[in-house]
């Protein structure tokens, strides 16, 4: 009897387990400049916008303890970052050559602050900042993404007329049990088909991925889902949109990581349902620090996460002034007189004189 229980007690501490930590965060493509290391370090969710600030270049407000992404090339940062958020699964089939991490915690968050971070630091140089969510016909581009994706299908209505175009993707994508006729069908696809339109438009416009500006693709599918409530999870429909998705999502890496020639970040986000009543307020990696408004322990004043990089400027262009002082005092304490300098000739010159 004792054993059954303690059996029980296994199975149900294994399945608590296996729920928190059901979603992923995978890697389909990074370069040699961002170094991610092979482990089963759950991610925290709500730090996942700072790991892709960090893995950009970005300072953030507080240190990610998390063993997973290395310091890298500091001089060489990749030149897009790509991260797709898929809702209604927790994992998808990827090929092995990618590195998955557990996600603990799964909150909604955004790249609002990478964002604007790189329209703050890169305005001049427009770079291309593009944020979709294509069921919500939520759309914000900055940069010259307002010129490129100008043709980009973002509504509803766009993006249903876009399939039974010439060149959409029903023309080649196997639909297996999937249907032309259901709305919910026409949904997922739509959204493969903006993966797809994406890398057409950047295709033609190649001289966007050879700037020095960094670019950001921020997509959210939520097709899959949809899917799953209108046949089920063990329906043939889902499973064979997850496949469609998992091969689509593999696809469209590899031609943004070729087009961005191997600088660019791929990573896509599985996540089954959120975490909502943990939700915490996401921080833009540009925020000020906020005064605290009572200090009644008597503890030290929060620091501006520039304050170290102010710090090291300062103390080094000291240093550097202070042993140039040194070095000049001393060799000109040392100078040889007799050494026929202008200054001392100049100087027997006025004393001949004299």
């Amino acid at each position: 009897m004792g054993l059954r229980w303690t059996g029980l007690a296994f199975w149900a501490a294994a399945s608590l387990v296996a729920g928190i930590f059901a979603n992923e965060f995978n890697v389909l493509r990074s370069p040699e400049s961002v170094i991610f290391h092979q482990g089963s370090w759950p991610i925290p969710g709500e730090r996942i916008s700072d790991l892709a600030a960090l893995s950009m270049g970005f300072s953030v407000e507080e240190d990610v303890s998390w063993p997973g992404l290395a310091v890298g090339d500091l001089f060489r940062r990749p030149r897009a970052t790509v991260l797709v958020t898929v809702t209604g699964i927790d994992k998808l089939t990827l090929p092995e050559r990618g590195i998955s991490y557990p996600i603990e915690n799964a909150v909604p968050f955004n790249l609002d602050g990478v964002a604007n971070a790189i329209h703050t630091l890169f305005s001049e140089e427009t770079p291309v900042v593009v944020q979709l969510a294509p069921s919500e016909e939520r759309v914000y581009m900055v940069g010259k993404a307002n010129s490129v994706f100008e043709d980009l299908s973002v509504t509803l209505r766009q993006l249903r007329n876009r399939l039974f175009q010439d060149n959409s993707i029903l023309a080649s994508l196997p639909l297996n049990s999937l249907s032309r006729n259901n709305e919910v069908d026409l949904l997922f696809l739509s959204e493969l088909q903006v993966l797809h339109d994406i890398t057409s438009l950047l295709s033609r416009h190649k001289h966007l991925a050879k700037d020095h500006s960094p670019d950001l693709y921020s997509l959210e599918l939520s097709g899959l889902e949809e899917i799953g409530k209108r046949y089920g999870e063990d329906s043939q429909q889902f499973k064979d949109a997850s496949q469609i998705l998992a091969d689509s999502l593999q696809k469209f890496a590899d031609e943004m990581y070729n087009l961005y020639g191997g600088n660019a970040v791929v990573e896509v986000v599985t996540v089954k349902t959120y975490d909502t009543p943990f939700v915490r307020k996401s921080r833009s990696i540009l925020e000020t620090s906020e005064t605290i408004p009572g200090n009644q322990y008597n503890l030290g004043y929060p620091y501006n996460f520039n304050y170290a990089v102010v710090f090291n400027i300062i103390l080094w262009i000291m240093i550097g002034l202070i042993i140039a002082v040194i070095v000049i005092s001393y060799n000109l304490w040392n100078m040889d007189p007799g050494y026929d300098s202008i200054i001392y000739r100049m100087t027997n010159q006025k004393i001949r004189i004299d």
